[in-house]
Parts: C-alpha cells; structure tokens; sequence
C-alpha cells in the first residue's frame, strides 16, 4: 500500500493548491499551517476552527508526521536526551535535545547514515542510506516542540549536527530552514540556526549566498592536511587551503564567524605543535574554536585526550590569539554527545 505524504512534506504553496483543489478557501491553508508548527497539533481533529469535512480530507489524504519514536534515553543528569525515530521506510534516524539554562537546543539529523566516513565518528561506522526529506528534518524538530509544550518550553537552537552531513543534502536541509524560520509558522530566527559541515566547500559557497543568517561550524579536527587526510578523509577533495579560504570568504560575505569543532583525541592532534599549527592556520580569521573531549567509538582505536592536555592546547590557542572555549560533551553517556 502507497505511503501517505507527510504534511510536513508540503510547502505551504502546496498547501492552498490542495486546500483549493478540495473546494475550501486559500485562508484553510494559513489556518491548517498554524496548527501544525504554531498550535503543534498531532492529529488534524485538534484543528477545531476547520469545518469537518476538512478535517476528515486531512486524516484520510495525509499523515501529520514522518516520523515515529520508538525508543528515547536520558543522560544521568537529565539534561540531554536521545530519541531513536523510525521513517516511513523502515529506517531509523537519532535527534538529541540538549537542555541548557534559558534554552532549549535540538540536534537534527540529515541523513539516513553518512557517507563521510570520520575515522573517529559512530555515524560512519554503518554507512550512508539515503539523503532526508525536508518533512523528516522538520518532524525532529516539530517532536521535541510537542514534548516540550506541557513543560511550557519551546525549542529555542537548532543544530545540524546528528546523522549525516547536511551539505551533502542541502537542497532538503535549505528548504526545511525556510519552513522552520517562516515567520508565520514556528519562527525560529536564523540566527538559532547552525549547520556543521566536515568541510564541503560547496556548500560553504551556498550557504553564504542562500542563507547568510544561520550560523556555519566547521568540524577540523587537524590542523594539517597529513593528518586531516586520515581523519576527515574528505580533506583529500577539499584540502585545508581550499577550506579556509573557503571560510574566509563566508566570512567576509556574511560578515559571521565560523565556528571550528575540534575533537580531542588521545596522542592524535593534541601536542603543543599542533596548537602552534591550528593558531597559523585560523590566523586573522574571525572564528571560534571548540574544543570536545572525543567520545569514545566501541571497535575504534581513538580515545579522548586527558584533561590537562586539553586545558593545555587550549591556553596555547588563547596565547596566540584564537578564541577558544573548552566544551562540555552533553550526552555521553547515551551516545549522544559530538565528536
């Protein structure tokens, strides 16, 4: 039997095309939009101001959500949580709520899987699958939105940063920006947003032009190309020259910093020659950079740098005149942390 669509899955151009196909006025369109990402109806018999009949297309031609939970676990100090989500398809995707004092931040996921392949990284470990629609990404938001309005929060942060590489899927990832910014409908100011990318230059070069407003962060992790060959192996297609200038250009477009995540990893990229290395090469640069305690891969040989290495690195940074913060891992403890 043929899936039904997602609402999430129709532009809200779609939207009055269908409500108009249907017999009833353009405004039903507006109407049914705001119960969606405003008012979070999870089934379209909350969506009372509709005439019944409407209602009744609703649930009979569309479903409200891509997405379906079907397992969640809490850090210990319930602060993080993890949803494991099941697609129409079968296939599974994790979104991760990060609860922070005065903010709400959700962690979406673009792709079934990854075909980056980080050699430090879970995600690649399975594979890439499939690229996300536009409604699956929105649902992951649009689900911890539902679970958060009884506690009277509202997700205020979006990253991009769970399953996938978003600009390797950025037709669907823009689109779903645009959904979640509409002033109209959830309103999520741009600026709440992050994409993190490993490095696709590409889509570094679209972002800047398409939405300069959301905020960019780098995933480093080396600040060699000998060393970034092995752990971000798409450095070999986008080399570090390539990338920062890459970066230099988005900034001098959206006049924003880039954020750098650097992963540290034990013995690896943690000696004081490689922060002497990373301060040359984010030089006049207009950028920020976090540095994560790995999280530790079952099967994989890498382990988090020891604490007063990392402080170290990171007052070397601070020395030589790069902005740098040390970052908490949320979520380690349910595989749901970065890096």
């Amino acid at each position: 039997m043929e899936q039904k669509r997602a609402l999430t899955e129709v532009s809200k151009e779609e939207l009055q095309a269908l409500v108009a196909a249907w017999g009833q006025p353009r405004y039903r369109a507006d109407q049914i939009w705001r119960w969606l990402y405003v008012n979070l109806a999870s089934d379209p018999a909350e969506m009372t101001n509709l005439p019944q009949e409407l209602r009744a297309r609703l649930a009979e031609e569309l479903v409200i959500s891509s997405v379906r939970p079907l397992r969640t676990l809490r850090s210990q100090d319930g602060r993080t949580e993890k949803v494991l989500l099941a697609l129409a398809d079968g296939q599974t995707i994790e979104t991760v709520l990060m609860s922070y004092e005065g903010r709400q931040t959700v962690c979406v996921s673009s792709q079934v899987g990854c075909a980056v392949r980080c050699a430090f990284c879970a995600t690649g470990v399975g594979g890439w699958q499939r690229n996300l629609t536009a409604g699956e990404i929105v649902d992951q938001v649009l689900y911890y939105a539902r679970q958060l309005k009884p506690l009277g929060e509202t997700v205020s942060n979006l990253v991009y940063m769970g399953m996938g590489e978003p600009f390797l899927n950025m037709d669907a990832v823009l689109r779903s920006i645009s959904v979640l910014n509409d002033p109209a409908g959830m309103n999520l100011g741009a600026r709440r947003i992050t994409l993190s990318t490993v490095g696709i230059v590409p889509g570094i070069e679209r972002l800047a032009q398409e939405a300069p407003a959301v905020g960019l962060a780098v995933s480093l992790h080396a600040p060699t190309d000998e060393l970034r060959n092995q752990l971000v192996p798409v450095n070999r297609r986008y080399p570090l020259e390539v990338l920062i200038k890459a970066c230099r250009d988005y900034v001098q477009k959206t006049r924003r910093r880039v954020t750098f995540e650097y992963a540290m990893i034990d013995g690896v990229n943690d000696a004081p020659a490689q922060a002497d290395a990373l301060a040359n090469l984010l030089r006049g640069l207009l950028c920020h950079v976090n540095l994560i305690p790995m999280n530790p891969v079952p099967d994989l040989p890498y382990r988090p740098s020891p604490r007063e290495r990392i402080l170290a690195f990171e007052a070397r940074l601070r020395q030589r005149g790069i902005k740098t913060t040390l970052r908490l891992s949320r979520g380690a403890d349910i595989q749901a942390g970065c890096g």
